[in-house]
């Protein structure tokens, strides 16, 4: 229980990091209401669904047949998620400020479904860092897809939320400089500690 919490607080910073899926969620609230927000999260998290049921399958392969690209991807995790976190800390001293189009989709489910499918940033979390969450001695497949549904589950929460909440400032074109970069700070940290813990575990 105590791995899923861990894989919990590691990946929350990586979801309220702006990427292609939150970028696209927002710009729907923004260009009409919550509701089309929330309908595509739906479909981002359908898109994620086709990678966790490959990822969890594939992880479990890679695991039992080829331990030494098991332990390659699990630096590269690693590396990725320091990379995250100099580029957050690195936005904290900069001047820019994040600026969300306002645009709707005829269809924000499939929209959302393949954003998520084709986001890179999504990817790597599956491929890099769900892995090492995973325990080589017990049942790979079912810890894949546990460790998969958790990180849905807080992508559904979390931008369910913050299409209520930017449902309520939807004539802002921007968000304010001084919370963005606080929030980017603190998820530079919180990344910074859990490649830390991946490094030395």
């Amino acid at each position: 229980m105590s791995v899923f919490v861990l894989f919990a607080l590691t990946v929350l910073p990586l979801i309220f990091t702006p990427g292609p899926d939150m970028l696209f969620i927002l710009s729907q609230v923004m260009g009409k209401d919550a509701k089309a927000g929330m309908m595509a999260t739906v479909g981002v998290c359908c898109g994620y669904l086709v990678h966790s049921i490959l990822v969890a399958l594939g992880i479990a392969a890679i695991i039992v047949s080829f331990p030494v690209l098991f332990e390659t991807i699990r630096w590269l995790g690693i590396a990725y998620l320091l990379y995250l976190a100099f580029g957050l800390f690195k936005s904290v001293f900069s001047k820019n400020v994040l600026n969300i189009e306002k645009k709707t989709s005829a269809n924000p489910i499939q929209k959302g479904f393949f954003t998520a499918l084709l986001n890179p940033k999504g990817m790597l979390i599956y491929f890099a860092i769900l892995p090492q969450f995973i325990d080589k001695s017990a049942n790979t497949v079912s810890q894949g897809l546990i460790l998969s549904f958790i990180f849905i589950g807080l992508i559904f929460v979390v931008y369910c939320g913050l299409s209520i909440l930017f449902s309520k400032i939807s004539q802002k074109t921007q968000i304010d400089e001084r919370k963005q970069k606080w929030v980017d700070g603190t998820s530079g940290g919180l990344l910074a500690l859990a490649a830390s813990w991946l490094i030395i575990n």
